[in-house]
């Protein structure tokens, strides 16, 4: 599904106190788009996924206090970044946590790109990711034929 650049996009404010997750240009507001699957549960239902199947992020770039706090229990988030496959946006501490403990699966939220592009931080960010993703979803069909 390609996007339709929306010319009246207005990104959301970030507080101070906001979690935000770059990702290159693209900054997406996490505190609010946890606080926004906490209001939707129907929306996002947490599934389990094998902790070996997900990608580590570099663990020198992780606070150790944070990683030995982490409540496995709390599911990480997963964003879509092109179609059909999903990157940690949210839980690299809780995911570090469950490697290093031996955890074989771990609670996931997807979040579908349709989702998560309500949460970038800025309009640049916005018309830079519809432009990617629509490049991805020109690619997926591309290759898939």
């Amino acid at each position: 599904m390609k996007f339709i650049l929306d010319n009246t996009f207005i990104p959301l404010p970030v507080e101070d106190d906001d979690e935000l997750f770059p990702n290159g240009v693209f900054k997406f507001n996490i505190s609010k788009l946890i606080a926004f699957i906490k209001s939707n549960p129907g929306e996002f239902l947490a599934e389990h996924l094998e902790v070996q199947s997900l990608a580590r992020f570099n663990s020198k770039n992780l606070n150790e206090l944070t990683i030995k706090t982490a409540n496995l229990s709390e599911p990480i988030i997963l964003g879509e970044i092109s179609p059909g496959q999903f990157n940690v946006i949210d839980g690299n501490h809780r995911l570090e946590k469950a490697y290093r403990n031996n955890v074989n699966q771990i609670p996931a939220y997807r979040v579908y790109a349709k989702q998560h592009v309500a949460f970038l931080t800025s309009v640049r960010a916005y018309k830079n990711y519809i432009e990617y993703w629509n490049s991805k979803v020109d690619d997926f069909y591309h290759y898939e034929q």
